[in-house]
């Protein structure tokens, strides 16, 4: 008990002087307009933080979002081939293809894969 009490005594100790070290090291500008500003964000917050928020952004943000997940779901497919039947996984794999094409074809006839108007 009196180990474990000494280590984690010896890493608080360490990281408390890192980052001390770091905070007396570092230069500072407290009115950094790039380092206050939020990143990507589709506005300036320093003018005026009230204007009306970027709906071409948002759909933009959200169709990233989709094709995202949808690639994240491609990943589990590629193990699962060795696991079950051929007949099975090329009907699950084409369905799901399918599916994102289907999606895909809507975001581009609704005129959303379109980057500016």
């Amino acid at each position: 008990m009196t180990m474990l009490f000494l280590i984690s005594t010896i890493i608080f100790i360490i990281s408390n002087l890192v980052m001390f070290l770091s905070f007396i090291l570092s230069k500072k500008s407290f009115m950094d307009r790039e380092k206050c500003s939020p990143f990507e964000c589709g506005f300036d917050p320093m003018s005026m933080a009230r204007i009306p928020f970027s709906l071409h952004f948002f759909l933009i943000t959200m169709i990233f979002l989709i094709f995202d997940v949808e690639i994240a779901l491609i990943f589990p497919i590629i193990p699962i081939f060795k696991k079950v039947n051929f007949l099975i996984w090329c009907k699950i794999s084409l369905f799901f293809f399918i599916v994102l094409l289907l999606g895909l074809y809507h975001e581009w006839n609704q005129n959303m894969l379109n980057w500016t108007y």
